[in-house]
């Protein structure tokens, strides 16, 4: 509303520098760009982020199966999502045990995998995705955890658009200031010579 206002106080007042009129209405386009732009693209952004992971997600629900394992018995060596050094704290909450699981085929398998401490006993049943091979993989993902990672995208990318559009209208005044100074300098230096005396200029 102040940049409206700048610019319709800066159209015929006699004290208008050029400068000000431009930087009224950089101002005027910035708080549009903020109001309608911005939001738009970080809703775009998270609509289309939305559609790739719901796409995502239905791939992988159609590619992974659930089946029904036993633990057999605890295993001897940790299983393979727990081996990589990121899994330290994974480490403290599951345990690696030998279960045996049917894969979508028809055919038994029986593998190490990684499973919470407490369901750890050997004839303890627990649910296990595989893929149609009949190996591990992980849960697919969940369609709500796909829209809460599309909205923090759409956030993060209406954000980055309002620091470029804030950023660029400090540029172009910062640009302008330095322009009124260069013509205040000219203005000076060609009057100041002239500065007090009686009659100068006349």
């Amino acid at each position: 509303m102040r940049a409206a206002t700048g610019v319709w106080r800066w159209r015929h007042n006699p004290l208008r520098r050029p400068t000000d009129l431009i930087e009224a209405w950089v101002a005027l386009t910035a708080v549009v760009l903020l109001a309608l732009a911005v939001p738009a693209a970080g809703w775009i952004s998270g609509a289309r982020t939305d559609a790739s992971l719901q796409r995502a997600v239905q791939t992988q629900i159609e590619q992974r199966q659930p089946t029904t394992a036993r633990v057999v018995r605890l295993a001897a060596t940790p299983a393979p999502s727990l081996q990589s050094p990121e899994s330290g704290g994974e480490q403290q909450l599951r345990r690696a045990v030998v279960a045996r699981w049917t894969a979508p085929d028809g055919t038994p398998r029986t593998g190490t995998v990684a499973m919470r401490r407490e369901l750890a006993e050997p004839g303890a049943t627990f649910t296990l995705w595989t893929d149609p091979g009949g190996r591990q993989v992980t849960p697919p993902m969940r369609p709500e955890t796909a829209h809460a990672h599309a909205m923090i995208v759409g956030l993060f990318t209406a954000s980055l658009a309002a620091v470029f559009v804030e950023a660029t209208r400090r540029l172009v005044v910062r640009r302008l200031v330095h322009r009124r100074y260069e013509h205040l300098d000219r203005a000076w230096a060609k009057a100041g010579p002239d500065w007090g005396r009686t009659g100068a200029g006349s």
